[in-house]
């Protein structure tokens, strides 16, 4: 679904600057509409309904907004946030600020208020999911090497990060709101949590892949359930044609509920000795692995070429030295070939 959103504000240059990039970013998920007059304003709000509004103060006065479900005004600066008479009763906005930041702060709120419910899609995304029983052997860079490689074939690709401690920063500079907005609606169970997940992520020009800034802090995602994994999982892929799960090391029933879920898995290793161990001990120890061998490609990070036939397929990635994280998934993005992954 595309939410209404109607631009008012007497300031042509503005409308137009905001409402492209609206058109062109955005077009999936929003329609927009532009007025810049009185008359036109009541006009607009007698003939059709809108989800959302961003309005200057001096053209609502004495106006009906009832056939807004989210107005909100237009605040020059900070300085006069809060301080407009007619905000008392309606939200505020800042104005000039960047406008994925002011897009992503209305969708957030709307889905907060929005009626829609959770619904799950009868067609979802590829899900992928990224694991390891170890650290440190480039499992987050294998994740998104895959995710940049989708990307390239001109899908649409989201990136989800679980670990238990977040490594996006060192991957993509773009801050925005954390994903703990998405985690505090899981646990309220209240608004359209999709439509605040297609608000708050990001999207990396270079690479072409879409992400969530991360956690506020530690326990938000150590307090999500393994129900609270699934419902995340299930949503995100209702958003997007490709689903990357980026995964923490552990094996419990959160890492059972993404394997169950996903079309994938890739699982990582590396060189080292202590990889190699743990992932002995996985394959020979634990009953998961069968529940996902027909779906599991071996990834042999860092130049290793894993000694271990634990499932059928495999693929060797080479060494990339760098001291830009981002610099390395990239670059091994092209190592990733579709008559392996299928």
């Amino acid at each position: 679904m595309r939410i209404k959103l109607l631009i008012a504000t007497e300031d042509a240059g503005y409308a137009e600057h905001l409402s492209s990039n609206v058109s062109q970013n955005y077009s999936d998920a929003i329609a927009v509409s532009v007025c810049q007059s009185k008359e036109c304003l009541l006009e607009l709000l007698s003939t059709q309904k809108y989800e959302a509004a961003l309005l200057e103060s001096d053209l609502i006065k004495n106006t009906d907004l009832s056939a807004v479900t989210l107005p909100l005004i237009l605040a020059a600066d900070e300085e006069k946030e809060g301080q407009l008479d007619a905000a008392e009763e309606i939200g505020e906005v800042i104005k000039y600020q960047r406008i994925s930041s002011l897009i992503a702060d209305v969708m957030a709120r709307y889905a907060k208020v929005s009626k829609l419910g959770r619904k799950a899609d009868i067609e979802h995304a590829c899900i992928t999911a990224v694991w390891s029983p170890a650290g440190g052997v480039g499992k987050t860079t294998v994740a998104l090497s895959y995710a940049a490689k989708k990307a390239s074939e001109g899908k649409q690709v989201l990136y989800l990060n679980l670990e238990s401690f977040s490594s996006i920063p060192a991957y993509f500079c773009e801050t925005g709101k954390s994903i703990s907005s998405v985690f505090e609606m899981l646990e309220t169970n209240e608004g359209d949590i999709k439509m605040l997940i297609r608000g708050i992520c990001r999207r990396d020009g270079g690479a072409g892949v879409s992400y969530f800034c991360m956690p506020e802090n530690f326990d938000d995602m150590c307090a999500l359930s393994a129900e609270n994994i699934a419902e995340l999982t299930t949503v995100c892929a209702g958003v997007t044609e490709e689903l990357v799960i980026d995964m923490s090391c552990v094996c419990d029933r959160k890492t059972r509920k993404v394997f169950e879920l996903a079309d994938k898995v890739l699982l990582v290793t590396d060189h080292t000795t202590t990889a190699e161990l743990k992932l002995f001990q996985f394959a020979s120890q634990h009953t998961v692995l069968e529940s996902i061998k027909e779906k599991a490609l071996l990834v042999a990070n860092k130049g290793a070429n894993s000694s271990q036939k634990i499932v059928s397929e495999a693929l060797c990635l080479p060494l990339v030295k760098s001291s830009d994280p981002a610099s390395v998934y990239k670059a091994l993005s092209g190592s990733f070939e579709d008559c392996v992954l299928g």
